[in-house]
């Protein structure tokens, strides 16, 4: 095989209480990539569509990825990759983690898998410190893996994969301005009280035991954010506005997704998914300001071929 195109799914990170170590995959929106073997060796940025962004490889995180990875193996040959971009940058949906994981996981694939999926994920967290500052997890992992992910451990990385309970669905507004990782890391405190952290941790432990448990009220009960909701929602247009109308129309839970602007809920089935939706739209369209909705099912799968 010398040519593979991929689908590279967007992700919500974060979740509300589990800052910089969950998130998940969605299903219904991503980026495409194609990626192929090239006589001359090292990696190439070749075609860009859909945004602007450099081709250099050392400025690209897909580029800055795939040379993680390829310094760790020997190849007589080199990499081209095309990016079509469907996610916008600064969306909070994990547009840099996709194309780092896409990268990662089509040169493994071309070279007949010498990494598993969780072994690319340290590749692809190169990409994330080259977008943020901060080599994080949160998104490429979900991004690779697909399902829930908690990420356990940094060092050593540990990260385990959890299955999503079949009838969640993710509803995810974006409202159509950009908001920098980095900016939106600026706002963050460095400590927390002991009070605030008591509650963060249970609520992390509530999510993950919902989860394997298949309690949506309990995954409810649980998406909440003691610590960083609070000063980074004030970067968001209508923050507030938007999840109350979200609780009301049947979320089970809603915040902010990754760091921002793109606000995410959880719910029970395709229905209130839909009626969620529809009830954020309404906010964004009553203050006139540009949006997108995705509504997605969890995607158990991350990164595939297509």
């Amino acid at each position: 095989m010398k040519e593979i195109k991929l689908f590279c799914p967007a992700t919500i990170a974060n979740l509300s209480c589990g800052f910089d170590v969950l998130g998940l995959c969605l299903e219904t929106a991503g980026d495409e990539m194609i990626v192929r073997k090239s006589d001359q060796k090292g990696v190439r940025i070749t075609k860009i569509v859909g945004a602007d962004l450099p081709l250099e490889t050392e400025k690209n995180v897909a580029g800055v990825a795939a040379l993680a990875m390829l310094e760790t193996i020997e190849t007589d040959f080199g990499f081209e990759i095309e990016i079509y971009k469907n996610i916008k940058a600064g969306s909070g949906i994990g547009s840099s983690a996709a194309s780092s994981a896409g990268a990662v996981f089509g040169i493994n694939e071309l070279l007949e898998r010498p990494f598993s999926r969780k072994e690319l994920v340290q590749f692809a967290m190169q990409g994330e410190k080259l977008a943020s500052g901060n080599a994080h997890a949160d998104n490429v992992a979900p991004a690779l893996l697909g399902g829930f992910t908690l990420v356990r451990s940094y060092n050593p990385l540990d990260i385990i994969k959890i299955d999503s309970p079949e009838e969640l669905y993710a509803t995810v507004v974006h409202p159509q301005i950009e908001l920098k990782t980095s900016d939106a890391r600026s706002v963050l405190k460095q400590n927390v009280s002991l009070k605030s952290a008591i509650m963060q941790w249970g609520n992390v432990g509530g999510l993950i035991a919902g989860l394997y448990t298949k309690d949506y009220d309990l995954i409810g009960r649980s998406l909440h954010d003691e610590i960083v909701e609070p000063l980074r929602s004030v970067l968001i247009p209508g923050f507030d506005a938007i999840k109350q109308a979200a609780l009301e129309n049947g979320a089970l839970g809603s915040g902010i997704s990754g760091s921002g602007p793109s606000i995410f809920a959880l719910s029970r089935g395709k229905e209130n998914a839909e009626k969620i939706g529809k009830a954020m739209s309404e906010v964004y369209d009553n203050i006139d300001l540009p949006y997108e909705i995705h509504i997605s099912q969890i995607n158990p799968d991350g990164v595939r071929v297509i």
